[in-house]
């Protein structure tokens, strides 16, 4: 875990929570805060819940995730979260567990009154790596790269929920640019609208090709 302690950020800075959930293993969270030209990162990690606590109770896993994320929005008061979407491919097993956990994120959210931003895995990997189909190894890297960071983030985890973090803040930028909304709703998941479906492929590539502006 690391944890560079958040500072009052200047009315022009944007903050954004980034999460990944997870159906088994740890779910990553990051947290970064950008200016419009450069971004820095405050904090990320991984919340590991242990096999033990899992198997004494059903919603440990749930009640950990809720617990963390309405930390971390007391905390850093992020304007937005940036949440990986269901997997399409998964089997129904996890795909209901991951449910779960998204359930609870979309919840903190709602209570702290937070917009939240879904993104399919292939979008961040496209929009970071620039290749839709980049392993893990690739992703953390290039969240290395983009970050300035001194350290590769570890786990893999977090690096995907500050890749997801970047994704949206990609997003932000081209809405002001070019009048392209991020998919959200106040406080809640929203799903795409018809504006935004037929935008998807452009605002991908616009942005794994200009990424390197928020370095």
């Amino acid at each position: 875990m690391n944890d560079n302690r958040a500072r009052n950020g200047t009315p022009d800075c944007r903050r954004v929570l980034g999460v990944d959930p997870a159906a088994a293993g740890p779910t990553g969270y990051g947290v970064i805060e950008s200016d419009g030209k450069t971004c820095r990162v405050l904090h990320y990690g991984a919340l590991h819940v242990a096999a033990k606590r899992q198997k004494a109770s059903a919603g440990a896993t749930l009640h950990d995730v809720h617990a963390l994320l309405c930390e971390l929005l007391d905390r850093f008061q992020p304007h937005a979260m940036a949440v990986e979407s269901v997997f399409t491919a998964l089997n129904m097993k996890t795909a209901l567990r991951l449910a779960e956990v998204r359930g609870v994120v979309l919840l903190a959210a709602e209570q702290h009154g937070i917009a939240v931003h879904s993104y399919a895995p292939r979008e961040v990997k496209a929009c970071i790596a620039g290749y839709g189909h980049a392993d893990k190894k690739q992703i953390q890297l290039m969240v290395r790269a983009l970050l300035a960071m001194k350290e590769t983030p570890e786990p893999s985890d977090a690096a995907d929920a500050l890749a997801v973090a970047l994704c949206h803040l990609q997003a932000e930028q081209f809405e002001r640019r070019f009048g392209i909304q991020p998919r959200a709703a106040s406080g809640r998941d929203a799903q795409p609208t018809r504006k935004t479906a037929t935008t998807k492929v452009t605002v991908t590539r616009a942005a794994s090709l200009g990424i390197q502006s928020i370095r």
